[in-house]
């Protein structure tokens, strides 16, 4: 029998590694990105343990690991009464015990290149979908896209891995629907000098009125200064002298530099959303990653929680679709598996965007209370947090068919 083609729209982390996982498993594999390449500022750069333990049964992390990273041990708030540490990853039983800071277009850069070995998979940049071919109902499931060049792709699924403001989502009428995020992120680099802390990788530095978020990198920070919902066009009003002097109260030793940001046009505003779609799928269609969900940044999840939706994927899909097809209850169970995890994660999203909010309104400083500041001394409270931050609620493991399909050795002993 030969299997049909899958369609995987989007070519974020999501969508390349289950790519990839149909690719490796000798499935044929489409992978559309509508850009020319992967390269693009200020998107998820974290790499938590339970993804390089992934790569490492895939036989990729130490190759991945070549290419110039910081290790980030652990999560810091610091505030106005001290630094708190909630997580460390050090306390983890793991050879990958921190969270892995690449670029993400590295990432997305290797993974294409692996998955290029593979005779099944093709990637085709510049292919922006405009259209589906079927309606998407039981009787006219979807069977492939039409791209903006005009050009039709026939395939037995598409996947819309195609992000946050999906078009293959609004074309197959779905919609997402906000859980309450009430922050927005106004993001930028700056560079990093020799001299910076060596503990300052994955931070919140706090304070009244914002949080400075700051994430490491080779090379660079990335840094973002929090404000209310909607709250650009008074920061624009009050200049880009008002952000760095912000940045500056909060992060000192970034005093020396916040001078290279001379316009806010530098910026990316980052909308912060927290929303989930009701249904990822119709029939022949399945949306994963955030095209399904979308995640606050703050926290990093963002790309756990789409590898983990992949690899899920990947364990309902490859033996449908070595069976000669995906039928609409399959992808029902990859939302059934998955779903309990993002709604776990989102819920406390939404707990901390809530408090964050009240603490602005009030005029007070945005800090963990003092409760939680005595438990985080404690070692094994530390060591749980980073625990669900590196694995998720609800950790993914390939299943014995995908471990077969995918010729992966053992599994890790506490796996």
């Amino acid at each position: 029998m030969t299997e049909e083609r899958t369609i995987v729209a989007g070519g974020g982390p999501g969508g390349m590694l289950l790519a990839y996982l149909l690719a490796r498993a000798g499935l044929p594999v489409t992978l559309l990105e509508k850009h020319q390449d992967f390269d693009r500022d200020f998107r998820g750069d974290s790499l938590h343990p339970w993804t390089l333990e992934l790569l490492d049964r895939l036989g990729l992390a130490g190759r991945l690991l070549e290419l110039p990273h910081v290790p980030a041990r652990q999560f810091r708030f610091r505030t106005p009464r001290g630094v708190v540490t909630t997580t460390d990853y050090g306390l983890l039983d793991t050879p990958y015990d921190y969270v892995a800071l690449m670029p993400q277009a590295r990432f997305l850069d290797f993974l294409a290149a692996e998955a290029a070995r593979l005779p099944s998979f093709e990637l085709r940049t510049g292919a922006a979908v405009n259209g589906l071919l079927g309606a998407g109902t039981e009787d006219d499931p979807v069977r492939g896209v039409t791209l903006r060049s005009g050009e039709t792709l026939e395939a037995g699924l598409v996947v819309a891995a195609d992000g946050r403001f999906s078009r293959v989502r609004a074309l197959a009428g779905l919609t997402a629907e906000s859980q309450g995020a009430t922050t927005d992120l106004l993001w930028f680099a700056l560079p990093h000098r020799d001299t910076d802390p060596a503990d300052a990788d994955v931070d919140l530095f706090l304070g009244t009125r914002h949080y400075v978020g700051l994430l490491g990198g080779p090379g660079r920070w990335q840094v973002g200064l929090s404000l209310p919902k909607g709250g650009f066009p008074a920061l624009r009003e009050a200049g880009v002298g008002y952000v760095r002097r912000e940045v500056a109260e909060r992060v000192p030793w970034l005093a020396d530099r916040v001078g290279l940001l001379t316009d806010l046009n530098e910026a990316t505003l980052l909308s912060v959303d927290i929303s989930r779609v009701p249904a990822w799928h119709r029939p022949g269609l399945l949306l994963i990653g955030d095209a399904a969900h979308v995640i606050s940044p703050v926290g990093g999840n963002g790309i756990l929680m789409a590898l983990q939706d992949a690899l899920a994927a990947a364990n309902h899909l490859v033996p449908a679709l070595r069976a000669g097809g995906v039928r609409d209850a399959v992808l029902a169970a990859v939302q059934a598996e998955r779903e309990p995890a993002i709604v776990a994660v989102q819920r406390q999203q939404v707990r901390i965007e809530r408090s964050v909010a009240r603490a602005r309104e009030r005029g007070r400083t945005i800090a963990p209370p003092a409760f939680v500041r005595l438990l985080m001394r404690l070692p094994a409270v530390r060591r749980r947090s980073a625990r669900g931050n590196a694995y998720g609620p609800v950790p993914v493991r390939p299943t014995p068919e995908l471990e077969r399909a995918l010729a992966l050795g053992p599994a890790p002993v506490d796996a």
